[in-house]
C-alpha cells in the first residue's frame, strides 16, 4: 500500500509540473475603430464567412491546451475529436510522461468524464456550469465545439448588421441579437473569421474568441483556411468564479473528414459513478 501511495504521489506531482511549465494565456487583439459604410462587397464577405466552410464535417487532432481561471492554471495535451453538429470527445493527458488522465465525451444533452486518476465516472447534463467544471470556461456546447473546430457559424443574416468598422486591415461587423450584440471581426484579405465577441444589452463583453495561425486545408477540391490556434476568454461575474476564464488551444496536427467518424464512448467498468451536476471541479482543475 505504501508503494502504491508513492506511485500515486509521483504521478500527481508530474501532472502539476507538466501543467505549470511553458504556460500560455490569451493575447490581446486590437479591434477596428474607424466607422465605415456597409457596402455590397462587405455584406457579401460577411455572408461567406458566416457560413463557416460547410465542407468540413469532422476533426481528429492533437493539441496543447492551457486553462487559466482566477483560482488555478493547468496545461494538458488532448486528442480532440469532433463530429460537426454532433458529439465531441477529448482524451486528456498531463504531466511530463503524457499519461492519460481523463476521457471526456460530449453530446448535445449529456456529458461523461472518466477520471482515470481516481477511477471515477462523472455523468451529467451538458450545461455551461458542467463545462466550466471540466474545462474552466462556462461555454455553451455549440459555441465550444465550433470554437475547438475553428469554424464558428454566424446565424444572424446580413440584415442584422448594425454597423461596420475598419482598421489594421480588418473589418468589424456589429450585429444585433436577442441578448445583446455580437461583434464579428473578419480579415478581408484571406476571408477568415479572426475574432468573435459576444456582449450583453449593456455592452459588456461576456465571451471573446480569437482565431490565429491559419493554414490551408483542401478537401475534395475545395480549399479553406483554418486556424491552428484558438483562444477563448469568458468574463464571469458570479462571486465564486469572478474574473477571466481562459482556454487556449494550439493544434500540433489534425485530420479532417475521416471516413470512420463514429465517436463511441465505451462505459468503463468497475468505476465509481458520480453525478457531475452535484460535483465540484475535477482533479486536474
Amino acid at each position: 500500500m505504501n508503494a502504491k501511495r508513492v506511485v500515486l504521489l509521483a504521478l500527481f506531482m508530474l501532472v502539476l509540473i507538466g501543467g505549470c511549465a511553458d504556460f500560455r494565456t490569451v493575447g490581446k487583439q486590437e479591434l477596428p475603430a474607424e466607422q465605415t459604410a456597409l457596402v455590397a462587397e462587405y455584406a457579401d464577405l460577411y455572408r461567406e464567412v458566416a457560413e463557416a466552410s460547410p465542407v468540413i464535417e469532422s476533426l481528429d487532432g492533437y493539441a496543447d491546451v492551457w486553462i487559466k481561471t482566477p483560482k488555478r492554471q493547468n496545461r494538458v495535451f488532448c486528442n480532440i475529436l469532433i463530429n460537426r453538429g454532433g458529439e465531441a470527445r477529448m482524451i486528456v493527458s498531463a504531466g511530463l510522461l503524457g499519461w492519460p488522465v481523463a476521457d471526456i465525451f460530449f453530446n448535445r444533452d449529456s456529458l461523461y468524464v472518466h477520471d482515470m486518476l481516481n477511477n471515477r465516472l462523472f455523468t451529467g447534463s451538458n450545461s455551461e456550469i458542467n463545462v466550466e467544471k471540466i474545462l474552466g470556461v462556462n461555454s455553451g456546447y455549440r459555441l465550444l465545439s465550433e470554437s475547438l473546430l475553428g469554424l464558428v457559424k454566424i446565424t444572424e443574416p446580413a440584415s442584422a448588421i448594425r454597423s461596420v468598422k475598419k482598421g489594421s486591415g480588418m473589418l468589424l461587423f456589429t450585429l444585433g441579437t436577442s441578448s445583446g450584440t455580437k461583434e464579428v471581426v473578419i480579415d478581408p484579405s484571406n476571408r477568415t473569421l479572426t475574432a468573435l465577441l459576444l456582449k450583453d444589452r449593456q455592452g459588456k463583453t461576456l465571451t471573446e474568441i480569437h482565431f490565429r495561425n491559419f493554414e490551408a486545408i483542401t478537401i475534395g477540391g475545395d480549399s479553406t483556411l483554418l486556424p491552428k490556434e484558438i483562444e477563448m476568454v469568458l468574463y464571469n461575474s458570479s462571486a465564486d468564479s469572478a474574473g477571466e476564464h481562459q482556454l487556449v488551444i494550439a493544434y500540433d496536427e489534425r485530420v479532417f473528414n475521416k471516413e470512420n467518424r463514429s465517436l463511441k464512448f465505451l462505459m468503463p467498468k468497475k468505476v465509481k459513478v458520480v453525478n457531475l451536476d452535484d460535483a465540484a471541479t475535477l482533479p486536474w482543475m
